[in-house]
C-alpha cells in the first residue's frame, strides 16, 4: 500500500491513503465495500481555522520545516498499545507506534500482522479523545492484511488492546462506516471528548494509479464492566 500526497484540508486531518494491489476487491463483488452501521463521522468543517489545527498535525510540524514526522509526543499515562484483537472475526495484530510521514499521511506498518498506533494521539485505555488504530487491508504481495478482518465486523463485537505492563483496554464495536479518503473526519483524530477506538482500513473502489479511494472507518467504545 503506497500512499500519495494530501490536500492541505487532508493534511490537518492526518489522513489515511492507500494504494495497493487490487486482491481485495478480487476476493468481494467487483467494486463492493462493506455496509455501514451505527453513526458516521461527522465531515471536517470546509475551512479550519489555526485554531481549529489538531495538535497532531502541529506536533509533525514542530519537528522541522520538511514536515517530517518529528519527536513523539511524551509518553504518557495510559501505556502505549502493543496488540489488537477481535475474537469473532479473527482479527490479531501487533501494535506498534506510528507518525506522520513527510507528505503528511499517517505511517502504516509494512507487516501483514502488524497496526498503527497513531502515537500524536491519544492512547488506548484512555480517559478521553478517539485512539487510532490503522492497518493495511492487503499488499502487492497477495497477501491479506489483519484489518482485512473489519470487513467483518458486527456491531457488539468486543476489541481488546493488549498495554504491556497495563490491564488490557476493552472496547465494543458500535460503528462502521466508508468514507472518501479525501474526507477523512478530523474528530477521527481528537484528543478530547468520549473516547473511543478508532480503526481505520482501505476500502473500494480500487483505482489501478492511486489505490484504494475510500477508507473504511469501525468505531468501538469502551466496554462496561
Amino acid at each position: 500500500m503506497r500512499n500519495r500526497p494530501l490536500p492541505a484540508r487532508a493534511v490537518l486531518a492526518a489522513a489515511v491513503l492507500c494504494a495497493a494491489a487490487a486482491l481485495l476487491v478480487v476476493l468481494l463483488a467487483p467494486g463492493s465495500a462493506p455496509d455501514d452501521f451505527g453513526a458516521r463521522p461527522t465531515a471536517p468543517p470546509a475551512a479550519p481555522g489555526p485554531e481549529d489545527r489538531p495538535r497532531a498535525a502541529e506536533d509533525a510540524e514542530a519537528a522541522g520545516p520538511d514536515g517530517s514526522p518529528g519527536t513523539p509526543a511524551p509518553e504518557r499515562s495510559p501505556a502505549a498499545p502493543t496488540a489488537v484483537t477481535v475474537p469473532r472475526i479473527g482479527l490479531d495484530a501487533t501494535v506498534e507506534p506510528v507518525g506522520v510521514q513527510a507528505d503528511g499521511t499517517v505511517e502504516i506498518p509494512e507487516a501483514p500482522q502488524a497496526a498503527g498506533w497513531y502515537r500524536f494521539g491519544t492512547a488506548p485505555g484512555a480517559s478521553d479523545g478517539s485512539a487510532v488504530l490503522v492497518g493495511h487491508v492487503d499488499f502487492e504481495t497477495g497477501e491479506l492484511g489483519e484489518f482485512a478482518a473489519l470487513y467483518d465486523v458486527r456491531r457488539g463485537d468486543t476489541v481488546r488492546v493488549d498495554r504491556g505492563d497495563a490491564p488490557a483496554a476493552r472496547y465494543e464495536v458500535t460503528a462502521r462506516a466508508v468514507v472518501d479518503q479525501d474526507e477523512l473526519p478530523r474528530e477521527l483524530f481528537r484528543r478530547d471528548g468520549p473516547h473511543v477506538l478508532t480503526l481505520i482500513t482501505c476500502a473500494p473502489p480500487y483505482d489501478e494509479e492511486d489505490g484504494y479511494r475510500n477508507n473504511l472507518v469501525v468505531t468501538a467504545e469502551p466496554a462496561e464492566g
